[in-house]
């Protein structure tokens, strides 16, 4: 397998694998890992007004605009973090939320097995949507950064899509970090923090 990315003037982006030791469904997060799903714990890195706006930026150069129900990720997570509490839905995306939360990067996490390679990394075009929850919503996807397989696009920096999110029986998924150039080595450090965790968990982690 393979994954191309089309030039981008502000994309850091970081891929990779991870093989887990059983199904999603039968392994459990560690404590550890749960508490990280609070701001309130101590964790190698956190976020910034300077990273909301270098993420922001990243997702405007195709022309989407990264404000209100299509914010990032990672700005959605600190929202209900400090509102709620996030809650515990599998190892891979807890581990995803965890690090998203904390590093003020929005992940992209979706299950390998439910994707068709060929990969690539490019700006969706006009007219381009998918289902990003059970309950059938969609997201207009044009003009932003996106993971996309054979079948179409799949993943973003804003909400993955419905069709390859992970399930109970997940063995393996793809984990991009989206990154940009403005911050300077802080995708390198999260994409290591992030395999670190999966590491501790008895999970195999390979660049992608």
């Amino acid at each position: 397998m393979m994954l191309t990315i089309e030039p981008h003037p502000l994309l850091d982006l970081h891929a990779f694998v991870t093989e887990f030791p059983d199904t999603l469904g039968q392994i459990t997060s560690s404590p550890e890992l749960l508490g990280l799903l609070s701001l309130d714990t101590p964790a190698p890195f956190q976020s910034s007004d300077a990273i909301r706006r270098a993420i922001r930026d990243l997702l405007r150069h195709g022309g989407f605009k990264p404000t209100g129900r299509n914010k990032p990720a990672s700005e959605y997570l600190v929202k209900v973090a400090t509102e709620y509490t996030l809650t515990s839905i599998n190892l891979a995306v807890d581990a995803c939320n965890a690090v998203s939360l904390h590093s003020g990067l929005p992940i992209t996490v979706i299950d390998l097995d439910r994707a068709q390679a060929p990969f690539h990394v490019a700006i969706a075009s006009l007219g381009m949507e998918y289902i990003f929850n059970p309950s059938g919503q969609s997201i207009d996807l044009a003009g932003l950064l996106c993971l996309f397989d054979s079948a179409g696009p799949c993943g973003n920096a804003v909400k993955d899509s419905q069709r390859t999110k992970t399930a109970s029986d997940t063995r393996r998924t793809l984990s991009l970090i989206w990154g940009s150039i403005e911050l300077s080595g802080r995708a390198a450090e999260t994409e290591m923090w992030y395999r670190a965790i999966l590491t501790d968990h008895g999970a195999k982690t390979k660049p992608f």
